[in-house]
């Protein structure tokens, strides 16, 4: 298999056991260092962070490969992906490290389950660094019933499918590549290497399929509001200026009445810490997180 040029990175694989769930991680850092728990975005892994937790300094750091991704475990027949289901697995994923209290470092979606974490459980989380996402799209009431008859429906669909097949290594990098956000190739091939299995001939993608279905439920603004207003530990958001789109304008209102919440726009797309942006992130994540701000 071709090799990521990020693949000596300093950082050691884990295995996570807590209620007969495997997750799986790679850490860095010193045992001695500020706790911080890195979760990656949607059909991302915890290659994600490659780039960035060398650059952070002396932390306790582990990235992990949440539910139905990379070398993680799938979640049940019966299951479902929804993102306030990731809070059940941060804390399980802290007791199997030993920790009480930790910050959270998160990108996409992995901001958005790391807020609802910290609006649910506020005294176990000691700082949030966001990057490129913080809360999902409010949903409207009357929108549910659809929502739910999609979910169901795309439930049956994804859970029949078979993975994407490729011919090669290099094939699946280039879909990555040119998903949904487009990669340059050391940041697809990282994902990819963490993110494919052999099989047969060729390779096919290790996350779950079900993951592609819409959440069952969405939260409606007043609920968005109450995470958010419980989520009163210091938070650093990272906004990419060629991130998703509308981003920025669709959080202005929110963040004006939480002051909490400071924000940096940096240059670069969605995965800017993947890429050149990783250096300033750190730069400004990296102090934060090891507790400097506070001196």
């Amino acid at each position: 298999m071709n090799q990521s040029p990020r693949a000596s990175s300093p950082f050691r694989e884990r295995n996570l056991e807590f209620d007969g769930k495997t997750i799986a991680a790679r850490q860095w850092g010193s045992a001695d260092g500020a706790p911080v728990l890195a979760l990656h975005g949607w059909l991302d892994n915890c290659a994600s962070f490659d780039r960035l937790a060398p650059l952070l300094g002396d932390l306790n750091l582990v990235a992990v490969d949440m539910a139905g991704h990379g070398r993680s475990y799938h979640r049940s027949r019966d299951a479902n992906y929804n993102i306030w289901e990731e809070v059940e697995d941060v804390l399980g994923i802290a007791h199997a490290l030993g920790w009480h209290d930790f910050s959270l470092l998160a990108h996409s979606r992995g901001a958005v389950a790391a807020m609802i974490t910290a609006g649910t459980f506020p005294g176990r989380i000691r700082r949030l660094a966001l990057i490129d996402g913080l809360v999902p799209p409010p949903a409207e009431d009357a929108e549910a019933p659809e929502t739910l008859a999609r979910a169901i429906a795309q439930r049956a669909r994804y859970g029949a499918r078979k993975p994407r097949h490729f011919e090669s290594f290099d094939a699946a990098v280039e879909a990555r590549k040119n998903g949904m956000f487009p990669l340059p190739d050391g940041a697809a091939r990282a994902l990819a290497e963490r993110g494919t299995r052999p099989v047969g001939d060729g390779f096919t993608w290790s996350n779950d399929p079900r993951l592609m279905a819409t959440s069952t439920a969405k939260l409606n603004n007043a609920q968005v509001q109450a995470f958010l207003d419980r989520a009163t530990m210091p938070i650093r958001l990272v906004l990419a200026t060629e991130g998703i789109v509308n981003m920025i304008e669709r959080l202005r209102p929110v963040l004006a009445s939480h002051a909490n919440i400071e924000v940096k726009e940096m240059p670069g797309g969605h995965h800017l810490h993947m890429e050149d942006g990783a250096e300033g992130i750190a730069e400004w994540f990296g102090p934060f997180l090891r507790g400097e701000a506070d001196r």
